[in-house]
């Protein structure tokens, strides 16, 4: 993908025309200093689509957004930080009345609403901060870049940074601009979309393109990262096209102005899925491993992730351990089938490349300059399969003390 077509800008959320946002403490959360409730909204209703959790068990918001996103149509999103409203018996009940709610203060119609929870799983959700909330948000909303970012901390948990870019691009000779927020750091690995996570463009495109433009960017972006192999209940993606760009319409997934698009929203999500890797609960480095030489992109993607999951490899990399046996054998045990006597593997950081096995056999290397490699925080673990000629990358971090302690009091 050729990245120099699009610069990076500010605004995530409200870079593109015709949108509004802004998050508040709305007292979801016991610390009022936390922001808890977001709020994205649109001039008028746009194309829209929504990837979500093939998690059999998935929260009510998803099951309420889903059939919501079924025209391909949508006007605002409301977001709580506080409460899954997963596994609980009103959860729909609280998730259409939240649609309801935010319908009539906009004046919109309640399936043109986005819902979406985040927090713990089984506690019944209690709306009345909700309903408080959301005339508060009405009068705070912002067409500028405080809007998103006030909206992109209202949807964190236990996220230490906030996740929100934006580029721009010409489709069709005019100014095209994409933006999104995300949160995510534990119960990261998704398959289907991500944690949650909130795309606006103000690009005219059709649902249905739209729709097949975000499925194959999710696919080499936000399905590639895992943080802890647990796939949340509430894995939510929604992306808005308000089409003011003023560029002809995208109706098919084809052509140039389509590959422009679809590659900045690639883009757009490769940078939110590596910000949520870099956030995972407790990590000290991000991790990307890349596959390359493999018989298929699907082995590809699949070696890569069994690697990049494996929680022996990420306790390795937080000791700076240079045990290239585990990721061999995590390749192993993927599924994939492949020539064990081809697989070469090395790392890189910023201090440089360190090649640790070759021909599926060790291989000389000095355990000091593997200290100062992988003592970096951001370590690439190179898998050549020399078998074929696919390629994929996955996205995680490492495996600290600190993701026991975080995860071992959680609900507290």
């Amino acid at each position: 993908m050729n990245t120099s077509i699009y610069t990076e800008i500010s605004g995530g959320v409200c870079a593109a025309e015709g949108f509004k946002a802004y998050g508040i403490h709305a007292g979801m959360r016991k610390n009022a200093a936390k922001l808890d409730l977001a709020m994205i909204v649109a001039d008028d209703v746009c194309n829209a689509a929504g990837v979500f959790t093939r998690n059999k068990v998935f929260a009510a918001p998803v099951g309420v957004t889903r059939a919501h996103l079924a025209d391909g149509k949508a006007q605002a999103v409301i977001c709580n930080s506080g409460n899954a409203n997963a596994c609980t018996p009103d959860g729909y009940e609280t998730a259409n009345a939240t649609c309801k709610a935010v319908a009539e203060a906009l004046n919109i119609e309640e399936n043109n609403v986005i819902v979406a929870s985040t927090g713990v799983i089984g506690v019944s959700l209690n709306t009345e901060p909700i309903m408080k909330g959301i005339p508060v948000l009405l009068g705070k909303l912002e067409a500028a870049a405080e809007g998103s970012d006030m909206a992109a901390q209202a949807i964190m948990t236990t996220d230490t940074k906030k996740k929100e870019f934006a580029f721009s691009c010409t489709i069709g000779g005019k100014t095209v601009h994409i933006g999104g927020i995300c949160k995510g750091s534990g119960m990261i690995h998704p398959n289907m979309g991500t944690m949650l996570c909130f795309l606006t463009t103000d690009c005219a495109i059709a649902s249905d393109v739209l729709d097949t433009a975000l499925r194959a960017a999710i696919d080499d972006t936000f399905n590639m990262v895992t943080v802890d192999g647990d796939t949340s209940t509430n894995d939510t993606v929604t992306v808005l096209a308000s089409g003011k760009a003023g560029n002809a319409e995208i109706t098919r997934a084809e052509g140039e102005d389509y590959a422009v698009f679809a590659g900045a929203l690639k883009l757009l999500c490769y940078k939110l899925a590596t910000a949520i890797a870099a956030d995972g609960e407790g990590a000290t480095k991000l991790l990307i491993c890349k596959v390359s030489g493999a018989r298929s992109t699907e082995d590809a993607r699949v070696l890569a992730k069994s690697v990049i999951a494996s929680s022996l490899v990420k306790a390795a990399m937080f000791g700076a351990d240079a045990n290239w046996g585990r990721i061999i054998c995590a390749l192993g045990y993927s599924g994939v089938d492949f020539d064990t006597t081809k697989v070469d593997i090395s790392f890189s950081s910023a201090k440089g490349v360190l090649p640790v096995c070759k021909n599926g056999g060790s291989f000389d290397f000095s355990e000091e300059f593997a200290k100062e490699v992988l003592t970096e925080n951001k370590i690439e673990i190179l898998c050549e399969m020399n078998d074929g000629t696919a390629s994929a990358e996955a996205y995680g971090c490492d495996l600290s003390y600190e993701y026991v302690r975080i995860n071992g009091d959680y609900r507290s």
